[in-house]
């Protein structure tokens, strides 16, 4: 049976993140539990702001046929959010617009969103740890016909929950982030 491949997307370009830091410790577990794990920056497709009259007029962007084809190379997605005024940020939800409207040869629209596991995840330094952006984000996964496993992780306090290795201390996060890897991998290889 071929690898099974875990794609983790932090949804978050900013030095010192939150969530690109909680992205690397749960890629570190995806590889631990045997995935072959690839995490990317959304800094490596730059995209315009969705517009349909901009699609019209010039086609889908190189950055977002190449995002698509890096998501669909994958079993199993995880993204992992901040959160802007309770939402996804628009970083994140312009990429998911524009990978929508990816339709390669013998595929529907969007078609990159089935036949694949989603993961969310979200970190915050505050106490609801990202968790109206995860469910947000689930949202709008769920609307492009994606099936998003049921566990996810909203780490509150997050500038306060890792080691001085950088993993996570708190055996609560430690827990929640170990049954989403484990769903996240369960369901992606029934997919296979």
């Amino acid at each position: 049976m071929a690898a099974l491949k875990i794609l983790v997307i932090p949804g978050s370009l900013r030095t010192g993140s939150l969530n690109a830091k909680l992205a690397a410790v749960a890629a570190h577990q995806f590889a631990q539990a045997g995935a072959e794990v690839t995490k990317l920056s959304l800094a490596d497709f730059p995209l315009p702001i969705y517009d349909g009259d901009l699609q019209t007029k010039s086609g889908v962007p190189k950055n977002a046929v190449d995002l698509k084809r890096m998501i669909g190379a994958h079993h199993g997605v995880l993204f992992v959010t901040p959160e802007y005024n309770s939402s996804v940020p628009p970083l994140l939800k312009n990429a998911i617009d524009w990978v929508s409207r990816v339709q390669d040869a013998h595929e529907t629209r969007g078609q990159v969103f089935r036949g694949r596991a989603f993961a969310v995840a979200s970190a915050s330094q505050s106490r609801l740890g990202g968790a109206r952006a995860a469910a947000a984000l689930r949202l709008i996964l769920t609307a492009c016909h994606a099936l998003v496993i049921p566990s996810q992780l909203s780490l509150a306090f997050a500038n306060d929950a890792y080691d001085d290795m950088d993993r996570l201390k708190n055996m609560p996060d430690i827990e929640a982030l170990t049954a989403l890897v484990r769903q996240l991998i369960d369901v992606s290889q029934r997919l296979m």
